[in-house]
């Protein structure tokens, strides 16, 4: 039988102990320390008493945990002395099943690994839905961590072993996180569309209005009526929008015979090249689930909810950015419909391609009047590796950073790489290189900003020819508008001071502005309380990513909730991850944030 919460908090420590037994291989001192602070609040809580007490506890200690653990398939394994947990877990990821060829591969990897950094391996092959990991995702990640730095992989290690934990507690109290497990389901599921060039490589890639969009679209448009939303319709600039309406019956948050206001939120659906699954998407579902649970339980709230998938974000098709959620605030720009994109295919031809209006007047028509809306809330992937760091599931973003983007071109001379003396070349890419590096040591300088080349492309370039041509991307944040704007200085002067210097010329698009966002207090607070409700640690952080909610601040309070990432908190990459148990709190926090407002709080 599962034990309960209760049974843990009221149980003589000796008792208590022996339910937590099994937990940390053969360390049982970690659940021993941590339930000296008892009673636990929630399973989190109790998971987060551990986290603390194994990072008091210092490095040797730590190495001894890790020590304790026996390698994948290895020789505890094979003899059959592994603990009953450890026994599970490899026999659910197949490491018992392999084969000769697997299993040698495996080996060579652990001996590698342990003359690397003096410690076995460790790996949560439950993974993050808890069901385990493949044979494939194992190998590949112990190739991966092979080159990680020791101290880094001795926290990884840890970080592991947390979630080992995690899951033996879920098993113990015999928790189940049923809704973090049908939101990542959803992410699983809408994943299997990318786009062509990508899709045969097992590439994650959807971009704005190509064939996988549209179907990403239309199944988030049925995934929303299949939740219960009353209205779901895809708007005249692609965006996915669903809408559950309030309780008809007067409410505190309104007089009698006026209409009801609208809780906006919702995030992106569209990716990078060769992106994750859950930047901006985890957005979308959540609130989903949320409303699933509502429509189950046949409930309506005092106010409307307002789910929106934005078609567009991250400017990777057309230089747009926050298109879909701009179109909401009225910042739609006419210049975007001519725009084309490397095909040759303008904006105004993909709409209509995608069989949307293509016209300013139906793009106009989405603007949205803040009045009638409570505000927006977001919740997102963090994309960093704070969290992750910390080991704490949730963090609360207090402000998102300000940034802008520009599209730059250093134009100087193509020459014979043989012949050109190095005194009388005119090398445009040499003099991107000497700005990148400026830009990494200015941003570094603040501690807090951050400036970062991220495309570099010598058009037509050859091994013997000095380059006559580079493009380049630039991309500046920082955590205030005149932190942001002393830094966009600084860098396109000495842009400036580099060209003259080298005899080459340069230009520059601005392709991107966004303000900083501080979240609006009373939303911010409703975060705070949904994660205090948890028993998850209260924990404020700002946002180096920009986000749709950087579009709805300008017309209506906004603020955001974090949630955890796998992977030092990786993001736009095919490593980004999270939990099903650490969605199941996020959905949890949307929940709790949703009782505040129907509470009036």
């Amino acid at each position: 039988m599962p034990i309960t919460l209760n049974q843990l908090n009221t149980a003589a420590p000796a008792d208590a102990a022996q339910m937590l037994d099994g937990l940390y291989e053969h360390s049982p001192w970690i659940a021993e320390q941590a339930l000296r602070h008892r009673p636990f609040a929630s399973p989190a809580a109790l998971k987060h008493a551990m986290v603390r007490v194994l990072n008091n506890a210092g490095v040797e200690p730590q190495l001894a945990l890790i020590r304790a653990h026996p390698e994948l398939a290895g020789k505890a394994m094979v003899s059959n002395t592994l603990t009953a947990e450890s026994t599970n877990e490899q026999t659910k990821a197949g490491l018992t099943h392999c084969t000769p060829e697997e299993f040698a591969h495996i080996q060579r990897l652990n001996a590698d690994y342990n003359a690397r950094f003096g410690f076995p391996f460790i790996l949560a092959v439950r993974g993050p839905r808890g069901t385990g990991l493949s044979k494939r995702e194992i190998i590949g990640t112990f190739e991966r961590r092979l080159h990680n730095p020791a101290d880094f992989e001795r926290a990884e290690c840890l970080r592991n072993i947390h979630r080992i934990a995690e899951i033996r507690l879920n098993d113990k109290l015999g928790l189940e996180p049923a809704l973090g497990n049908q939101v990542w389901d959803w992410h699983e599921d809408l994943a299997r569309h990318s786009d062509p060039g990508f899709a045969e490589h097992g590439q994650l890639t959807v971009t704005y209005l190509t064939d996988a969009h549209r179907a990403c679209a239309a199944d988030l448009q049925r995934g929303m009526l299949a939740c219960g939303f009353d209205e779901v319709q895809i708007d005249a600039v692609g965006n996915v929008v669903g809408v559950y309406h309030a309780d008809p019956h007067p409410n505190p948050l309104r007089p009698a015979g006026e209409g009801a206001q609208t809780l906006l939120t919702g995030s992106h659906f569209d990716t990078v090249r060769n992106g994750g699954k859950y930047d901006g998407r985890l957005g979308i579902f959540v609130p989903m689930a949320c409303v699933q649970q509502l429509h189950q339980q046949q409930r309506r709230l005092p106010f409307a909810i307002e789910v929106v998938g934005f078609a567009e974000e991250e400017g990777q098709r057309y230089k747009a950015t926050f298109l879909g959620s701009g179109a909401l605030t009225g910042h739609f720009n006419p210049a975007w419909l001519d725009q084309q994109d490397a095909d040759g295919i303008t904006m105004r031809a993909a709409m209509q391609n995608a069989g949307l209006p293509g016209t300013l007047e139906a793009i106009a028509a989405l603007h949205r009047d803040p009045s009638k809306y409570l505000g927006f809330v977001e919740v997102h992937i963090e994309q960093g590796p704070v969290l992750n760091e910390l080991d704490l599931p949730l963090g609360v973003v207090t402000s998102i950073n300000a940034s802008v983007r520009y599209q730059c071109e250093v134009m100087g001379l193509a020459c014979h790489a043989g012949t050109t003396p190095m005194d009388r070349r005119r090398d445009a890419a040499c003099a991107v290189a000497e700005l990148a590096l400026y830009a990494e040591q200015r941003a570094g300088a603040d501690g807090d900003s951050v400036a970062t080349v991220g495309m570099l492309q010598v058009p037509g370039g050859s091994i013997n020819v000095v380059p006559g041509r580079c493009l380049f991307s630039l991309d500046l944040r920082a955590p205030s508008d005149a932190q942001r704007d002393a830094l966009e200085r600084d860098v396109l002067a000495h842009l400036r001071a580099i060209c003259e210097r080298r005899g080459v010329r340069f230009a520059t698009e601005e392709t991107m502005r966004a303000a900083a966002a501080p979240s609006a207090p009373a939303w911010q607070a409703r975060w705070e309380a949904a994660a205090r409700a948890l028993g998850v640690p209260l924990h404020r952080m700002p946002s180096g990513a920009g986000h749709d909610a950087m579009k709805l601040h300008e017309v209506m309070p906004q603020a955001m909730l974090f949630v955890r990432g796998l992977n030092s908190g990786i993001s736009h990459n095919p490593l980004e991850a999270t939990t099903s148990d650490d969605m199941e709190l996020c959905v949890r926090a949307f929940s709790h944030l949703l009782e505040q407002l129907a509470t009036g709080a």
